[in-house]
């Protein structure tokens, strides 16, 4: 995984679109890359675009968090916001939602 996002900054992005850079790793890797990301961010000054699952890691690394559930932005803002919104306490702990049961309507 290293060689890889050393592979697309060698390309000197401004942006950087990671999709789920820690899938499959450990604690210690997970660590590491965030470090690497974090680095690659404030020293570099590239913009990282991260899709990633580990909530711990992305609530620990990000300026900022969009959340989707099954494709529908329900939240965006700074990582402890959001951790707190209630549609995404209900979307992650698996509660009924009026908020979501309308936007699923919409959907329809």
């Amino acid at each position: 995984k290293r060689v890889e996002l050393g592979r697309a900054l060698a390309l000197k992005p401004k942006i950087l679109l990671l999709d789920e850079p820690m899938a499959g790793m450990n604690l210690e890797e997970k660590e590491d890359m965030a470090r690497y990301i974090i680095d690659i961010n404030e020293e570099w000054g590239v913009t990282v675009l991260l899709i990633e699952h580990d909530m711990g890691v992305v609530m620990d690394i990000s300026h900022r968090v969009s959340v989707l559930d099954f494709g529908t932005k329900i939240a965006e803002g700074e990582p402890m916001e959001v951790a707190n919104d209630p549609h995404v306490i209900r979307a992650y702990i698996g509660e009924e939602d009026d908020f979501l049961r309308e936007m699923e309507a919409k959907l329809q």
